[in-house]
């Protein structure tokens, strides 16, 4: 078999896997109540990259990642958010938004097409909120965004019949208002951009004044799926539970970026 053979085969297989998310429409509960990192990875290789050094090859990507990022806005998308609460096994609260995006003249523009009123317990979903799921949980590593990060190469690793390079990132510093993507991301080694991140938004904040008032984020993983040539976010997951002071919250959560259209395109039939 031939090495374009073999890559074909890995973007069907990450298709498909893609595509078994998408089309899940309710969460099924899982024992643990953690979002997992570590599914569908494969042993991590330490060795370093050849032929390239790491400088480079974080150069690289971010080269890649702009490309991404300038060919998403001229896609229109569906963006599909269900947020759940838990008591136990049983879901006890939730919400559902379904969003029309898209961009004119590089401005991001919403078209809700579907919402209800939220049930959840024990959580608000904050404009902050909302804007970790439109920045972060899709977050691309641009040129710019790089600038504000460090990056250390952690290696290589077979995801999701993907070969990956893995890195751990974390902001420079925090300033004041501005929140930050911190967690891993694994590169596909020959297209050099992302296909998955676990991580969050970082900071927490929690203010001791008057009254305490605590906003704190999940920790989600986020998988892209080829649309045209290039990577795009596609589905976000979170199992995690929150903790304010002597009370938790567990949250499930499922974000899906889909039926993505290029402007002057038909739609996709349903």
């Amino acid at each position: 078999m031939s090495w374009q053979d073999r890559d074909k085969k890995k973007v069907r297989k990450r298709i498909e896997i893609v595509a078994i998310f998408l089309a899940m429409g309710v969460w099924v509960v899982s024992a643990q109540a953690q979002t997992d990192c570590a599914e569908g990875n494969g042993i991590l290789d330490t060795a370093p990259p050849k032929d390239v050094t790491v400088p480079q090859l974080i150069q690289k990507i971010a080269l890649e990642e702009n490309r991404v990022r300038d060919a998403r806005l001229h896609y229109t998308f569906t963006q599909d958010v269900l947020v759940q609460t838990l008591n136990g096994k049983a879901v006890d609260g939730q919400f559902h938004e379904v969003t029309t995006v898209s961009y004119e003249n590089g401005k991001r523009k919403e078209n809700v097409a579907f919402a209800e009123q939220s049930t959840l317990r024990g959580v608000q979903l904050s404009q902050d909120d909302m804007d970790d799921i439109r920045t972060f949980m899709p977050w691309i590593m641009t040129t710019d965004e790089l600038a504000q990060y460090n990056l250390t190469y952690a290696g290589q690793q077979h995801v999701d019949d993907l070969d990956t390079y893995v890195f751990h990132v974390e902001p420079k510093k925090e300033e004041k208002n501005k929140r930050y993507y911190q967690g891993r991301i694994w590169v596909d080694n020959h297209d050099l951009q992302i296909v998955k991140l676990c991580g969050k938004s970082v900071p927490d904040v929690i203010k001791v004044k008057k009254h305490q008032s605590m906003d704190l984020r999940p920790s989600f993983v986020s998988y892209r799926q080829p649309v045209d040539g290039l990577w795009f976010p596609a589905y976000v997951r979170v199992d995690d539970t929150l903790h304010f002071g002597v009370e938790s919250v567990h949250l499930h959560e499922i974000i899906k970026f889909k039926g993505y259209t290029k402007a002057g395109s038909a739609a996709p039939k349903p």
